[in-house]
């Protein structure tokens, strides 16, 4: 999950949301959660995963796995 981050920000760009936008949109309490995830500081629960992948309609696949591109 290497690039986990670098997904979670072209899936949020490609919806033109801001850091703030997602972290409202996923129910976290600050926008930093977001930068953290982005920037790879830190890793997303299994939880937030499924539910970043259900938000984005994308599979956990797609997300979480390196190798496997986004569409």
């Amino acid at each position: 999950m290497q690039r986990f981050g670098e997904k979670l920000r072209t899936l949020r760009k490609r919806r033109g949301m801001t850091m703030r936008d997602l972290a409202d949109a996923l129910d976290l309490r600050s926008h930093r959660s977001i930068g953290d995830l982005e920037s790879g500081r830190s890793q997303p629960s299994v939880e937030l995963t499924v539910k970043i992948a259900d938000f984005f309609g994308v599979s956990l696949d797609q997300l979480a796995h390196d190798n496997v591109e986004l569409e």
